[in-house]
C-alpha cells in the first residue's frame, strides 16, 4: 500500500482487522477482567465489558458458545475469557469474541451449582414442608436410571433380597451428557402421571462432578419437585451432593443405599411379627388366668340359684367353663397361625 493512498473508513478497518487476524497473540487470547455491563439479547448472544483499575475491552459471545456456559455470569464476577481480539469493520471498534468463559478461582460447574442452589432454595424447592413421606411398604418401585451398570444391577438385587413383595420396574435414561436431563425429567414426570410406582428411585453410580452434571440440571430438579410420588435421589457415593438431593423426599447416599431405604428387610419384620405373637399369646395367657376365679364364681351362682341342684350340675358347669378356656385357647392358635403364615410369604 502506498504512503500517500487514500483510503475509505471501511478499508481502514478492514486492513486492521486483517492484521488482527494475522496476529499469533491476538488469535488465541486470554484476558482475566471483571465482568461490566454484561447483557444477554434474545438472539442469545451475550455482550459485557472486561475491565480492570486502568482499561476496559469489549466483548461478545455469540449464542453457539453461550450455550456451553455452565454458570450464570452477573456483573463484578472476576472471569478468564478465552478467545480472539479484531475490528469490526462497519464500527471501527476492536472488540474480544469470546469462545468460552470460566470464573476465576473455583471451576465454571461448581459456581454453576451453587447458582442454582441459592436460586432453588429461594424459590422453596428444598423447603422440608414439601418434602413426602417414603411408604413403608412399597408394592411398586420404579428405578429411573441407566438399565446398564452395576448400579442397576446392584439395587435390583437389593430389593429383591430385602422386600421380594416389591414389584421393580426399571425405566431406562441416559444418565450422562446432554440429552440425560431432559431424558431423566421426561421419565420422572411420566411415571408420576401413569402411576406407574409407589415410590420412584433416580439416580447412578459414581463419577466425576461432570459425570454426575444431569442431576444438577434444572429441568430435572423442577421435574422432582412437581410430581406427587415420593422420589428417592441416589446419584454417586457418599462425598456427591447434587441438586436432585437437595429438592428429593429422601437422599441415598449410594444407589445401593437407596434401596435399603426403599423396603424394610424381610427378616427383621418377620422377627417382629414372631414377636408380637409371642406378646400376644402372653397377654392372652394371663387373661385367661386372671378370668378364670371369675368363671368359676359365676358357675357357682347360677348353679346355687337352681332349685334342682345337683352334682351333675357343677359337672356340667366345669365343661362349660372348660369350654371357654379351649375358645380362648384355640384362638391364640389361629391368631398365631396367621401371624406365621403371613411372616413365610414375606
Amino acid at each position: 500500500m502506498r504512503e500517500d493512498a487514500i483510503l475509505s473508513p471501511s478499508q481502514v478497518g478492514q486492513y486492521l482487522k486483517n492484521m488482527m487476524d494475522r496476529d499469533h497473540l491476538l488469535s488465541r487470547l486470554l484476558v482475566r477482567g471483571e465482568l461490566s455491563n454484561y447483557k444477554m439479547y434474545p438472539s442469545g448472544h451475550h455482550y459485557f465489558t472486561l475491565k480492570d483499575g486502568e482499561g476496559a475491552l469489549r466483548c461478545v459471545m455469540f449464542r453457539s458458545d453461550a450455550q456451553s456456559l455452565r454458570f450464570r455470569p452477573e456483573n463484578g464476577m472476576q472471569v478468564i475469557a478465552a478467545g480472539r481480539v479484531t475490528v469490526f469493520p462497519r464500527d471501527g471498534q476492536y472488540q474480544m469474541y469470546c469462545a468460552r468463559l470460566t470464573p476465576e478461582g473455583v471451576g465454571d460447574l461448581a459456581l454453576a451449582f451453587e447458582q442454582l442452589k441459592e436460586k432453588l432454595a429461594r424459590e422453596g424447592l428444598f423447603d422440608p414442608a414439601h418434602k413426602k413421606d417414603i411408604p413403608v411398604f412399597s408394592r411398586k418401585i420404579a428405578l429411573i436410571t441407566s438399565p446398564a451398570g452395576a448400579a442397576v444391577r446392584d439395587m435390583i438385587r437389593i430389593l429383591g433380597a430385602r422386600w421380594p413383595l416389591a414389584e421393580v420396574t426399571v425405566i431406562p435414561v441416559r444418565v450422562q451428557g446432554a440429552e440425560a436431563p431432559q431424558e431423566i425429567a421426561t421419565a420422572i414426570r411420566w411415571a408420576d402421571a401413569n402411576r406407574v410406582a409407589d415410590l420412584l428411585i433416580t439416580g447412578r453410580g459414581g463419577g466425576s462432578m461432570e459425570d454426575l452434571w444431569a442431576f444438577n440440571e434444572e429441568i430435572v430438579a423442577r421435574a422432582i419437585y412437581s410430581v406427587d410420588t415420593p422420589i428417592i435421589s441416589a446419584v454417586g457415593h457418599e462425598p456427591d451432593v447434587t441438586i436432585a438431593d437437595f429438592v428429593a423426599d429422601l437422599r441415598a447416599s449410594t444407589p445401593s443405599n437407596a434401596a435399603e431405604l426403599a423396603v424394610p428387610d424381610q427378616n427383621e419384620v418377620y422377627g417382629a411379627l414372631l414377636g408380637v405373637g409371642e406378646r400376644l399369646e402372653r397377654a392372652l395367657a394371663r387373661e385367661r388366668q386372671q378370668k378364670q376365679p371369675r368363671y368359676a364364681e359365676l358357675c357357682r351362682r347360677f348353679l346355687a340359684d337352681q332349685e334342682d341342684f345337683s352334682d351333675g350340675n357343677l359337672e356340667q358347669c366345669g365343661i362349660t367353663h372348660g369350654f371357654i378356656n379351649e375358645d380362648l385357647e384355640e384362638c391364640t392358635r389361629e391368631i398365631l397361625e396367621m401371624i406365621r403364615k403371613s411372616s413365610r410369604v414375606i
